[in-house]
């Protein structure tokens, strides 16, 4: 455990003074100064007691015996990478895999959200993975999950969370502040239970997460932002960037998986000259193939760079805007004397091949590959075995019946690299009684299965966008946030037998076409989450996403898209367990339309 700031001055100062070996000198570096927005050839730094002590022209006082020396030949030294928001259970791994997987990529600091295996196993749930958290090398601080349900009335979570529960985990150790307040629409019709649990996080001196779905940026936004929401990371266009820093929050730009919301709000820094200071970069969700394949926060810096912004700023607003945004600037976010001794170094702050990485100033990872040994971390019983259909499902419960020779439905309309949906109508036929697919017109079935409490109930509706051309299904129990099982497919046997195999494994992510199991991601915790290492989950996931192609779905990174169709707090259109949401409006509709009337 490292020892506060206070505690280790004494020891910081002797070695800056050079009274005493560093544990640690790293020479000859280019120095990334967040502060000054400098980069500072001819750098030595100094480490001592897991923290910067020296960050000079020269250390060679600072060197003993036993000092460990790295020369870094000319090489930038960049403040080790932090994540603003992000959900661990969609890399589909644990917290100790998950850090497994990014601490070669450079991240070394991580704000997590843990509102997923909230919804499954409730505070319990998130107990486990802030302890998980609170033993790893480098710095994961978690959010006390906000709105569990995301949406009360419209969705039965497997667990809740209460304004007593939030108070409680606010006295936990590793307790950063408030998960992302979801429910918009509670912080602006005072909802009793959002603001209890916002008042008690700003009175404890804590940060308020956002999350702002709606375009409207009218009354509504301008309520949100007073309720006090301190950042918000959904917004997809260059105005709602703007609207957000204008109102004193930070705008989180996120590269996730699968929502590519950087291009588009960057330019309210490179096009309209807004100050840099007020923007913060994150990924969301990424799930494990991301990861091991195209890299996390190297990947956001990468590509926020190329979008036109300068290195410099790009690192500033994924290190020291972070800490700052937390009330962290004294621990984390630069290369800076006190400050934990985090950093990677580099050769290009370009294309920010990351080299090497040190948490804490012990060597992480070197050429990609993690040299620390991060010992497992098991999770017990009460975390599996989640998944509860209640009876074996058959190809009849997906069926959604009419009395009309055509219909119109109601259809959830995915928007590729983005989290809204879009509401659709398309005309169905009707065959003995039942409404039809349209394959040709890209429109398939979805199904809510309930799997908490082994209901056995099926709520069916239409989707489009994914691209299925054969007959195929694809069933998961990650369905943010209430995380029932979501199953999408064009044949309803290859629907129900992808259900049924989920149950029986667990929880995870299938693929079935013509009743041939095709691809299986097994996510034995609470129906989220693999126990084994990311790059085996990350092969399995690849054959899932080559699985889903195989089917005819050239979607970006569909699964993620898939997995977001029972959020019933972004608009427009989504699924729950209680039937279709209209989004727009929080109200539950119907799949069918009432045919108009004819004219009298």
């Amino acid at each position: 455990m490292q020892r506060p700031w206070h505690q280790s001055a004494p020891q910081l100062v002797d070695v800056a003074m050079g009274r005493r070996p560093a544990d640690l000198v790293i020479r000859g570096g280019q120095w990334v100064n967040v502060h000054s927005g400098e980069i500072i050839p001819g750098t030595d730094i100094a480490v001592a007691e897991g923290r910067f002590a020296y960050v000079g022209p020269d250390a060679s006082h600072a060197i003993g015996p036993q000092t460990q020396v790295v020369e870094a030949n000319g090489r930038y030294l960049v403040p080790g990478l932090c994540d603003a928001h992000m959900h661990v259970e969609s890399g589909m791994v644990t917290v100790t895999e998950f850090a497994r997987a990014v601490i070669p990529h450079g991240t070394t600091s991580m704000f997590i959200d843990p509102h997923e295996i909230a919804n499954v196993l409730g505070l319990p749930g998130v107990r486990l993975m802030h302890d998980e958290a609170a033993g790893l090398p480098i710095n994961v601080y978690v959010q006390v999950p906000s709105c569990v349900p995301s949406a009360p009335g419209l969705e039965h979570p497997g667990a809740e969370l209460t304004p007593d529960d939030v108070r409680e985990a606010l006295t936990w150790p590793n307790i950063i502040g408030l998960g992302e307040v979801m429910s918009f629409p509670g912080v602006i019709a005072n909802d009793p239970k959002m603001t209890a649990e916002i008042a008690a996080t700003m009175s404890a001196g804590l940060t308020v997460g956002g999350h702002y779905a709606s375009p409207d940026l009218g009354r509504p936004f301008h309520a949100y932002a007073a309720g006090g929401p301190a950042d918000d990371h959904e917004g997809t266009t260059a105005d709602d960037a703007v609207a957000r820093v204008r109102q004193g929050m930070r705008a989180m730009l996120r590269l996730g998986s699968a929502w590519h919301d950087v291009a588009a709000q960057v330019k309210a820094i490179t096009e309209r000259g807004l100050d840099s200071r007020s923007f913060i970069l994150c990924t969301d969700d990424s799930h494990s193939g991301t990861l091991v394949h195209e890299g996390h926060m190297n990947r956001v810096v990468r590509h926020a760079i190329a979008q036109g912004l300068k290195p410099v700023t790009a690192i500033q607003m994924a290190t020291l805007n972070t800490a700052q945004h937390f009330g962290l600037e004294r621990e984390l976010g630069s290369i800076a004397p006190g400050r934990r001794a985090d950093l990677i170094v580099t050769s290009d702050l370009v294309d920010l091949p990351v080299e090497m990485v040190f948490a804490r100033g012990r060597l992480m990872a070197k050429g990609g590959v993690l040299t620390a040994d991060l010992p497992e971390h098991p999770y017990p019983e009460t975390a599996r075995n989640t998944v509860h259909l209640g009876r074996t499902l058959s190809a009849a419960d997906f069926d959604i019946s009419a009395e009309a020779a055509e219909v119109t439905a109601r259809v959830i309309g995915v928007v590729e690299n983005q989290a809204p949906t879009r509401a659709l109508e398309r005309r169905l036929p009707v065959r003995d009684g039942t409404v039809q697919m349209d394959p040709a017109g890209d429109v398939c079935q979805i199904a809510l299965v309930e799997r908490h409490r082994g209901t056995g109930a099926v709520v069916n509706g239409f989707v489009s966008g994914f691209g299925y051309d054969r007959p195929c299904a694809v069933a998961s129990t990650v369905a943010h946030d209430s995380h029932h099982m979501i199953v999408v497919g064009t044949d309803k046997a290859d629907m129900a037998q992808a259900a049924n195999r989920l149950q029986e494994v667990g929880g995870g992510i299938v693929v079935i076409a013509g009743g041939e199991e095709l691809a299986l991601v097994e996510l034995p915790i609470a129906g989220l989450m693999s126990d084994e290492r990311a790059e085996i989950v990350a092969a399995k996931a690849d054959r899932l996403v080559q699985a889903m192609r195989d089917c005819g779905c050239t979607l970006n990174n569909a699964y993620m898209q898939h997995s977001l169709l029972a959020l019933v707090v972004i608009p427009e259109l989504r699924i729950s367990d209680m039937g279709l949401i209209d989004v727009t409006r929080f109200e539950r509709v119907e799949v069918i339309l009432p045919d108009p009337q004819p004219a009298a």
